[in-house]
């Protein structure tokens, strides 16, 4: 069912067709080592490179022996002739499956790495649209003090930033292969076969192997995917909130013809950012398959190998689709800034309690009785519905500290704003660095004065 959704060039990469071209592909590597050190002579080499899979054959041998592994040897053995004998020579199964399967964990992390790289993308070119657009900052869902929502997206392509340079980790950790023969001594096959294999694969041999690459390596790669999946997840879940009914600051992209409902026409649903959620709570459950993976039986046991034909390639195929889901909504994401104006406005005044606050005990009152001072007239606001700078006004031991000017000044939002610049330089979003990455040589729509003019 998976396979239905699936962009075609990661689906390519865990096909059967693949999968058993990297098993040829190591087989014929480890012959060119063999070779290298004259055990089987140079001349047979030509003759190997030309082996091929028939799938009918293997399929045929599979029904009898049980064990994929056989069943390609003997199907790769039909197009060979006389030279299949030195094919697997000194092998044992996993030294073949385990280096062709970080072949194409690799090969699936450079997609994943391409498609992260997209959202970084997007996401820093939203925030600087947005970036003087100001909106409510909330915590606990109430509301605290103003943002940008610029800020919040450039909150996220910096935590995607982190997460490519995980993945860049995880992929380091996988990028091994193990040509060590049974149990992994090294008995029936020497170190100096494995190194050269390893090289022409462009991979890193590992240090030590039993007969089995180490299931943490894997565990690592699929935490990693899923940590990736649980801030695309965070993401979507913020937009989720703020496409809200009562909300309505952002929305998802809604086509010509598309509808939300089959028995309400009105419906405009963020079912792209439900689905990011859901299928972050799948990647999030392989990932724990693949820590249970790690302990295996002395040098090893098959137990890890059912789940990894799912959890593997599964998690590569949702965060691929997850990711190019994400980036589209981004892409398409209605921003409503009136409306955020508005909600901000909600409070009558409200968000501004910290400054008065402030500005109280920058006058000489104690901390505790200028936030007394505060809450009595917030909880008066907030109950009764009346404006908030009126009743500090009104109010004889707040106007005995600060005067009617004062306050008004304090009721501000441009205050909020003063460190915005700030903040997207240090996470590398000027004006100048975008127009230069982007070719973009319009003159500058933004505006620091409060809201996006554009």
């Amino acid at each position: 069912m998976i396979q239905r959704y699936c962009l075609p060039r990661m689906k390519s990469i865990w096909s059967d067709e693949n999968k058993f071209a990297k098993w040829l592909e190591v087989e014929i590597a480890v012959c060119e080592a063999w070779a290298k050190t004259g055990t089987i002579p140079k001349e047979a080499i030509p003759k190997i490179k030309l082996a091929r899979v028939n799938h009918k054959k293997m399929d045929e041998i599979l029904k009898q022996t049980r064990h994929d592994m056989t069943a390609f040897l003997g199907a790769v053995a039909e197009s060979l002739g006389d030279e299949s004998r030195f094919i697997h020579l000194g092998l044992t199964s996993s030294d073949i499956i385990d280096t062709a399967l970080s072949l194409m964990l690799v090969e699936a992390s450079k997609v994943l790495t391409e498609d992260i790289k997209v959202l970084i993308s997007v996401l820093g070119e939203k925030a600087m649209e947005h970036k003087y657009t100001i909106m409510m900052g909330r915590t606990h869902g109430v509301h605290a003090e103003p943002i940008t929502f610029g800020l919040k997206l450039a909150l996220w392509m910096e935590e995607m930033q982190r997460n490519r340079q995980r993945l860049a980790e995880a992929t380091r950790a996988i990028a091994v292969g193990k040509i060590s023969g049974a149990v992994g001594t090294y008995a029936t096959v020497p170190p100096e076969v494995e190194e050269i294999t390893c090289a022409r694969l462009g991979l890193a041999p590992a240090p030590i192997s039993n007969q089995i690459l180490q299931r943490d390596r894997h565990a690592q790669f699929v935490t990693a995917l899923a940590i990736v999946a649980g801030s695309l997840e965070k993401f979507a879940t913020e937009i989720r909130h703020l496409q809200k009914t009562e909300t309505r600051e952002v929305e998802e992209p809604f086509g010509d013809g598309q509808t939300g409902s089959s028995s309400m026409p009105h419906k405009r649903n963020p079912e792209l950012s439900e689905r990011v959620c859901g299928i972050a709570r799948l990647i999030r459950g392989y990932s724990l398959t693949s820590m249970e993976n790690i302990a295996l039986w002395h040098e090893r046991d098959i137990s890890h190998s059912s789940t990894e034909r799912i959890t593997l390639p599964n998690s590569c195929l949702l965060l691929n689709y997850s990711l190019n889901i994400f980036t589209g909504v981004i892409k398409g994401l209605n921003v409503f800034p009136q409306r955020m104006k508005k909600n901000i406005e909600l409070t009558r005044g409200l968000i501004f309690s910290q400054r008065v606050m402030l500005a109280l005990i920058d006058k000489g009152l104690s901390r505790q009785n200028a936030y007394e001072l505060v809450q009595r007239n917030a909880m008066k606001s907030w109950h009764k519905n009346r404006n908030f700078l009126g009743l500090l006004k009104a109010d004889a031991d707040v106007a005995a500290a600060v005067t009617p000017e004062e306050l008004e000044n304090i009721f501000n939002y441009q205050d909020y704003l003063r460190h915005v610049d700030y903040i997207f330089r240090r996470v590398g979003l000027t004006i100048a660095q975008w127009k230069k990455k982007s070719g973009d040589t319009r003159k500058s729509r933004l505006s620091p004065r409060g809201y996006n003019v554009g």
